[in-house]
C-alpha cells in the first residue's frame, strides 16, 4: 500500500534524509568535519572516519568503565582496537573495503548490534543499501551514548520519550512529566551538551499542516493528548511525535519515521490512493 501512496518518492525517502542530515551534523560536531547531507555516503566509504569513530567508542567506554565499573559490569564494553589505514585510501579500493569491513567486524562482534541493523561492505562502497547502513549508524551512536558520547539529537529524543515513558509508569500520570533522575547520576556530554534545533512552527501547527493535505471529508484521526503525544486513528494506540529540523518525525517501535510517510502506511485514504 505505501507504494501507491500520494507522495511515494518523498514521503518514503524524506525519513532516510532526516536521519542523514542528524547523522552528518553529530560526524561534524565530534570531529570538526564537514560532511554535507548530498554527499554523505562518498564521505565515509573509505572507512577512515568510520574505523576512527570506532576506536573512539573503545576509548570512552573504557574510560566509563573505570568510573562506573558497577553499571559497566551489566553493559557490552567494546575493547577491540579496530586496525584501518588512513592515508591516501582511494575510495572503492581494496584497502577502503578492508577498512569498512573491519568497521563491521567491531559492529558485530564488539558492540553485537543485530543483524537487522547491520549492513555489508558494498551496501556502502557501492551504495547499494543505504537504509541499512544508515539505520547501524544510528545504533552505534545509541551504543556510545550510553557510555557518555555526543549522541545524534534523534538518539537523544530517544532518551527524553524513554524517559517520559518511565515516568508515566512510575507516578500512573500520562502526560506529566517527572523527574525521576537519579541527582547522583553523571551527566552525560549527550544530555549536557544538545545539537540545537531549528523549527519555526509548534509541533502541534506542523501536525496540522500535514493532516491538511489530505482533503477528505472524514480525515484519518490524529488526536493530541498531551505536547508530543497523538492518539491515532480509533485505536488508542499512542505516538510520540517530535520535530527534528524541517522534519516531523515519529517513534515508531525501535525506530523512527516522518510523520508523512506514516500515515501513507496507515490513512486508508493515502493507503488507497
Amino acid at each position: 500500500a505505501a507504494s501507491k501512496s500520494i507522495r511515494p518518492f518523498r514521503s518514503s525517502e524524506e525519513y532516510l534524509e532526516a536521519m542523514k542530515e542528524d547523522l552528518a551534523e553529530w560526524f561534524n560536531t565530534l570531529y570538526d568535519l564537514d560532511i554535507q547531507v548530498d554527499t554523505f555516503l562518498e564521505s565515509l566509504e573509505t572507512g577512515c572516519h568510520l574505523c576512527r569513530h570506532a576506536n573512539n567508542v573503545n576509548r570512552i567506554a573504557l574510560d566509563f568503565q573505570q568510573r562506573h565499573p558497577e553499571v559497566a559490569a551489566h553493559m557490552r564494553v567494546p575493547q577491540n582496537e579496530v586496525v584501518f589505514q588512513a592515508k591516501n585510501v582511494v575510495p572503492g579500493s581494496f584497502i577502503a573495503r578492508d577498512n569498512v569491513s573491519n568497521f563491521i567486524q567491531w559492529c558485530r562482534q564488539d558492540l553485537g548490534i543485530q543483524d537487522v541493523l547491520m549492513f555489508e561492505t558494498n551496501d556502502l562502497v557501492l551504495k547499494k543499501n543505504e537504509k541499512n547502513f544508515v539505520l547501524c549508524l544510528l545504533e552505534v551512536a545509541r551504543r556510545g551514548s550510553k557510555f557518555g558520547m555526543l549522541a545524534p539529537m534523534l538518539i537523544q529524543m530517544e532518551e527524553e520519550i524513554e524517559e517520559e515513558m518511565r515516568d508515566q509508569m512510575a507516578y500512573g500520570a500520562l502526560g506529566t512529566r517527572q523527574e525521576s533522575r537519579d541527582p547522583q547520576a553523571p551527566a552525560y556530554p549527550s544530555r549536557a551538551r544538545p545539537i540545537a534545533l531549528c523549527d519555526l512552527k509548534n509541533l502541534d501547527e506542523l501536525v496540522r499542516e500535514i493532516l491538511g493535505c489530505c482533503s477528505c471529508p472524514s480525515q484519518f484521526p490524529l488526536v493530541k493528548v498531551s505536547e508530543g503525544k497523538y492518539k491515532v486513528g480509533d485505536s488508542s494506540t499512542l505516538i510520540f511525535v517530535r520535530v527534528l529540523r524541517s522534519h516531523v518525525m515519529v517513534r515508531v517501535g525501535g525506530g523512527w519515521d516522518t510523520l508523512e510517510h506514516y500515515l501513507d502506511k496507515h490513512d486508508p485514504c493515502r493507503c488507497s490512493s
